[in-house]
């Protein structure tokens, strides 16, 4: 069945609404939306948000207010949503919605930023940890193929960041963050943007606010669609949609 998606942080809905979010959104018009770090509970979203017209929505949202969440609106009706992996510790966080189809199971994903602390970067390493883990056996269990998306807050490789050399310290650029990725393809999960484009450059999806990066393209790709390898032949197009702004990142597109 054909399907386009869509997946954006948005960095704070309320926030966004304010910024076009509702026009673009009506004029993207994708099949399934997934939003990360939405930053609100569903109790206080907005009465055309709760119920779009021709959508379902589903919500994970953090316990604590004001902080991380994920959101998917789907025009099909899935047939079975899931909220988190069963880990209190990480689910209490909001990180993790599964909506499952005829074709395939969705999962959209906000991962932890590692950046505040060496507590938060422990937690961000053992949520990968236990998501790869979670992953297999939804897979298993499932026995379809899976469409993986969301901000994973790593870039993998020297081309998905403008200034590797200069982050290789940082977290989203560490060794053991990137190594995760390279284990999450070696379980043939492919990346469907660098498949389609291995070799394009300054190709990025989230900028510093503070350093107006966006403007000079100082970017990193962080952002991804993940397909596993049963699903490859479906993917016709995966994209990142550079000319939509709001948050500080952009959205990407991945069309089956």
């Amino acid at each position: 069945m054909h399907t386009v998606l869509i997946s954006w942080n948005v960095n704070g809905l309320r926030a966004i609404l304010k910024k076009g979010f509702w026009e673009w959104f009506g004029s993207a018009s994708p099949d399934i939306l997934c939003l990360q770090e939405i930053k609100v509970h569903p109790e206080l979203v907005p009465q055309e948000l709760k119920s779009p017209e021709g959508y379902r929505v589903y919500w994970s949202a953090a316990e604590r207010k004001g902080y991380s969440g994920v959101a998917t609106f789907s025009r099909r009706p899935p047939s079975r949503v899931e909220y988190g992996m069963g880990i209190p510790e990480f689910d209490r966080e909001g990180r993790i919605l599964l909506t499952e189809y005829d074709d395939f199971m969705l999962i959209n994903v906000y991962f932890p930023n590692g950046k505040m602390s060496q507590e938060r970067l422990r937690y961000k390493l053992d949520f990968y940890e236990q998501c790869l883990l979670w992953l297999e056996r939804v897979r298993k269990e499932g026995g379809k193929g899976i469409v993986l998306t969301g901000d994973v807050n790593t870039a993998h490789n020297e081309i998905d960041l403008a200034r590797p050399k200069e982050n290789s310290k940082v977290s989203g650029f560490l060794a053991e963050e990137r190594e995760w990725i390279d284990r999450l393809v070696s379980h043939g999960y492919v990346d469907t943007f660098r498949y389609l484009h291995p070799d394009l450059r300054d190709a990025y999806t989230w900028w510093d606010y503070k350093t107006k990066a966006r403007e000079r393209n100082i970017g990193w790709r962080i952002d991804y669609f993940f397909v596993s390898d049963d699903l490859l032949p479906e993917v016709k197009r995966s994209e990142i949609l550079l000319d939509v702004y709001g948050s500080d990142h952009c959205p990407i597109l991945l069309e089956l």
